[in-house]
């Protein structure tokens, strides 16, 4: 019963978070925010621009500001998640995909930074290429060469020393 309550509170929480973004991000939200202001504005005489005037919008969009982020961040996590999945299924699908990027978004920055290192080089020689239409892969055969290559110049940057152990990331 406690895990039906749970589910049931994040499900409620989720729907809550789509909701906001999607009402935040709408064209009655600008004007809405738009005529706030304006209304602040026009107060200002009333009392004689007054700090607490001053403290009313202050602390008013400072909350506000402060709750969107995480309501933000929750359904940009959401959507991240959903697209990576998406991304991911294509690439298992596809027959001369590479599925070592299936899960490409845990590598580490570095080795983000040697794929796409092998990916531009993979563009030069795909330019130079006489059929446009030719796909290459990560794990193409001919591009082995290439990627002996790539391992040979990226292999300092590929070698990271913890606490004196050396721990290799292959490509």
């Amino acid at each position: 019963m406690e895990e039906k309550n749970k589910f049931s509170r994040l499900k409620f929480l989720e729907k809550v978070s789509f909701h906001v973004t999607k009402a935040a991000g709408s064209n009655v939200a600008i004007i809405f925010g738009f005529a706030i202001v304006v209304l602040w504005v026009i107060t200002g005489p009333f009392f004689n621009f007054s700090d607490h005037w001053l403290w009313g919008i202050s602390i008013t969009t400072s909350i506000t500001t402060f709750l969107m982020v995480f309501v933000i961040q929750k359904s940009q996590n959401k959507d991240s998640l959903a697209i990576q999945l998406k991304l991911n299924e294509l690439v298992a699908a596809h027959e001369f995909a590479s599925n070592r990027l299936v899960d490409v978004e845990h590598m580490t920055e570095e080795e983000l930074k040697i794929i796409q290192k092998y990916y531009s080089k993979l563009s030069v020689i795909a330019k130079k290429e006489e059929n446009l239409l030719q796909s290459v892969s990560i794990d193409n055969e001919e591009t082995h060469n290439l990627k002996q290559e790539m391992e040979r110049e990226l292999g300092e940057q590929i070698n990271i020393v913890i606490n004196d152990k050396t721990i290799t990331n292959e490509l």
